[in-house]
């Protein structure tokens, strides 16, 4: 313990400099609790040395500072995969590298340099200021999550993915679970400060029993005798080469010989990944032919634009489509959560204005009216997710609950290293909170089917093409998550602000 005082009180006394370099470690070792490294113990080294270089500051100004270089460090070493997409077209985009790797990043670190701020403001001494620290840091995470269409990617929570602390969202959610995560690694910090050895013992306990009881919670992957067999197909198209003539045809090629490739039992139902045609289904009946032919009287779901005629002109958006037994269009989806300056920009007319259209072409999607369910005969009823809206947990399901989750996404832009495994951990944690089974297809990887408690049961690895085919697992009863969403953990997050702010705040410190 008196080398636990000792070092906290080297932190202390840190400088600008030691201070700055406290919060860029702290911020860059938390990333190492995500996919690929995976290791959430780091987070019991990270968060208290984040608590040292706020409480060695000794003005709100000065934390500010301090929560930005940590946001910034954190986010920017956890999501450096989004510099892969300017590489897709590096003739065009390569100069842009700096907007995705640190443009993007400085932004959202704003939401941490305000977590900051408001821990040095509200709280007086140095116990109260880490303990106001926890609610600062959740408050911002849930704030990032939903400001300006939100990106909650690489929320704390995600860290605990390969452990069955993640278990712990099926009833708290992916907010809640931040919130538990940041009590549970600054309760020694607290503890040490305000002499009260206890806690930092006692910290562990809650710790030991979310892990108990997400073990106990995880049964056996429960799979009916009667259960569909789901083929999904991973046709590996590079981002590059993806729409360029006779490359396209040749991976939608690939798509058809795998969809018709033999099996064992035949596949009640198919599904492609996003974008998975290079072609607009309903003005290329050859192409829709081939599809039904390949896939042999099954339903197929599947990826693709989709164009309706509008007085105001054609109307393109991000589709799932779906053929039915008998080759037939049925249900669709239209994607609703569109990427940012990926498939829409915001505040294009601005831009426009100023003469930047060639910036924005291509761009010119259209959102969908928002999540439901979906019933394709042959198929169980299902919620469709295209790519980046499985990162929202809070717009997974409609008003009607389905019989599993479907997400086809097209990992390609990401990458081959940490984007892919980040994302299907997330699409993970969407199964887990709703206790539901999904279908995941990827272009490139990693297409998986996952039980309703996040465990992949099969799955194909990063750029390799094939198919796998794999039972539907039995969904579960609703999860109290599935049943409340996000507001009772927002809600205590609020309360606990309106607490500090009453109790604690501290207006001297400017």
């Amino acid at each position: 313990m008196a080398l636990t005082q000792a070092v906290m009180s080297w932190g202390l006394g840190a400088g600008p400099w030691r201070r700055t370099g406290l919060a860029f470690v702290a911020g860059g070792l938390l990333s190492a609790g995500h996919a690929p490294l995976s290791q959430p113990l780091v987070a019991f080294v990270a968060f208290p040395l984040m608590a040292m270089a706020l409480l060695s500051t000794t003005r709100a100004r000065q934390a500010l500072w301090v929560g930005w270089v940590t946001g910034f460090a954190y986010l920017a070493t956890t999501m450096h995969w989004v510099g892969h997409a300017f590489l897709v077209d590096p003739d065009k985009f390569a100069l842009l590298i700096p907007l995705g790797v640190v443009g993007l990043p400085s932004g959202l670190a704003l939401f941490w340099a305000l977590a900051f701020w408001g821990a040095a403001r509200l709280g007086r001494g140095l116990g109260p200021r880490a303990g106001a620290l926890v609610v600062t840091i959740a408050a911002a995470e849930v704030a990032r999550s939903y400001v300006l269409t939100g990106l909650p990617w690489a929320l704390p929570a995600y860290i605990w993915a390969e452990t069955p602390i993640a278990q712990s969202a099926a009833w708290i959610g992916p907010f809640g679970l931040t919130l538990m995560t940041t009590a549970l690694c600054m309760a020694p910090v607290v503890g040490v400060l305000t002499n009260r050895f206890t806690l930092t013992v006692l910290s562990i306990v809650p710790l030991v029993f979310a892990w108990v009881a997400g073990d106990a919670r995880q049964g056996p992957t429960a799979t009916d005798a009667d259960a569909p067999v789901v083929r999904i197909v991973q046709p590996n198209a590079p981002q590059a080469l993806k729409w360029q003539p006779g490359h396209r045809e040749r991976f939608f090629q690939r798509a058809l010989d795998e969809t018709a490739a033999p099996a064992a039992r035949a596949p009640d139902f198919i599904v492609w990944p996003e974008m998975s045609v290079f072609f607009v289904p309903d003005r290329t009946p050859q192409g829709v032919a081939a599809m039904a032919a390949a896939a042999g009287g099954k339903p197929l779901i599947y990826g693709a634009f989709r164009v309706e005629n509008t007085p105001a002109g054609d109307r393109w958006t991000n589709a799932l489509m779906t053929l039915g037994a008998d080759g037939k269009t049925g249900p669709f989806y239209d994607k609703h959560h569109l990427v940012p300056f990926g498939e829409y920009i915001p505040f294009s007319w601005i831009l426009g204005r100023l003469g930047v259209e060639g910036f924005t072409e291509g761009l010119g999607m259209q959102p969908g009216p928002g999540p439901r369910t979906l019933r394709v005969p042959g198929v169980p009823a299902f919620s469709a997710l295209i790519c980046y809206e499985a990162i929202f947990p809070y717009e997974v399901v409609g008003d009607q609950r389905p019989e599993m989750l479907v997400q086809l996404t097209n990992d390609a832009w990401f990458g081959a290293f940490a984007g892919p495994q980040q994302h299907l951990a997330q699409a993970r944690f969407r199964a887990i909170e709703q206790g539901l089974p999904m279908v995941r297809a990827a272009n490139t990887g990693i297409s998986a089917m996952i039980d309703p408690f996040g465990r992949v049961t099969a799955q194909l690895g990063l750029e390799r093409a094939g198919h796998l085919d794999a039972p539907l697992p039995r969904a579960l009863a609703p999860t109290l998550y599935a049943r409340t969403g996000d507001w009772p953990p927002i809600t205590v997050i609020v309360g606990l602000l309106i607490v500090l702010f009453v109790r604690g705040r501290d207006w001297s410190r400017r």
